[in-house]
């Protein structure tokens, strides 16, 4: 017998405990994190207990009138597990728990983003077999380029010639706290290219870097003390994942990318599994940014996909 309750803010610390030792969760997935757009979100996160009161899954979403997400402020989201427990016995019981749940609450679709496989610490889709089985589809498909750094490819010749004369230029690399500077140069890159903005404002990136110093880091490259390039490393411990990318005219001029790739691949290979350069999608998974990908795959990356699924009830 499957307790599905709402989520409530008084749970906070047993939810991120819960979040601290699941098998599949990262940061993203903590009160101080999911929480820093609550404004913006109507919060309808789960709780999915057994018989005897213990926790076996918590579910991240909001609610959008008749939809369920799972996460729609988050790059992913999906049934977060326990270590041991929650099997994919359990985890059917938990979908039907779900969607009676959804039936008395007037909630007709569920939309879920499951957590990227790299992300988990160990085997973890449970909820893919459960959601499958009760009728569930893709709709979409982001590509992300990954480096496994167990067993990486190299950088390509070309990348690695333009990383060398970087360095050999004086280029510096390394940690920076100067995200004014490098919001600047992004803000201005994504205005320029796509018209657009980051999806964090300049105070709320600082906010989450500050609530969470071990985890959110900007990396940069200069030259004679002027801002070339960053890039702004979410590290969940098992996976450094490129948030954040951006070089202003000179940077790219000078090619300083791939020599800050380049360093960052080597200083986060020791204690992780995995790199991973983002996605190079638009229109919701419909659209690859060619030029993107490529670069990515010249430095050694390739694909896995970050899906989303959808179930509606008939």
């Amino acid at each position: 017998m499957i307790d599905l309750q709402p989520y409530t803010p008084a749970e906070s610390r047993v939810w991120d405990d819960f979040v601290s030792e699941s098998r599949n969760a990262t940061f993203l997935l903590k009160r101080g994190y999911m929480d820093y757009h609550a404004d913006r979100f109507e919060d309808a996160s789960l709780i999915a207990r057994d018989a005897h009161g213990h926790i076996l899954a918590l579910l991240p979403a909001c609610r959008e009138g008749d939809t369920l997400y799972s996460h729609r402020g988050l790059t992913y989201g999906g049934w977060l597990l326990p270590p041991r427990r929650c099997d994919a016995l359990d985890m059917l019981e938990i979908t039907d728990a779900l969607i009676a749940h959804m039936r008395a609450q007037d909630i007709n679709r569920l939309v879920y983003k499951p957590i990227p496989h790299i992300y988990h610490h160990r085997p973890a889709e449970e909820d893919l077999y459960a959601l499958v089985r009760a009728g569930a589809q893709l709709t979409s498909a982001n590509v992300s380029s990954v480096i496994d750094l167990v067993n990486p490819l190299p950088f390509d010749q070309g990348s690695r010639q333009r990383a060398r004369k970087a360095v050999n230029m004086g280029v510096t690399l390394g940690p920076s706290d100067d995200w004014d500077g490098f919001w600047a140069i992004l803000t201005q890159l994504l205005n320029d290219r796509y018209e657009s903005a980051p999806v964090h404002t300049l105070d709320e990136i600082k906010l989450l870097a500050a609530r969470f110093p071990d985890n959110i880091r900007l990396h940069t490259a200069t030259l004679d003390g002027e801002l070339l390039a960053g890039v702004v490393i979410y590290d969940t411990g098992l996976v450094a994942h490129s948030q954040y990318t951006a070089a202003s005219p000179r940077g790219k001029e000078l090619s300083v990318l791939p020599a800050l790739y380049q360093h960052l691949v080597e200083a986060y290979t020791p204690g992780h599994r995995y790199f991973d350069f983002g996605t190079s999608n638009e229109d919701g998974g419909r659209e690859v940014n060619p030029g993107l990908l490529r670069q990515k795959c010249s430095y050694g990356a390739r694909a896995i996909l970050y899906p989303t699924f959808a179930l509606t009830l008939s």
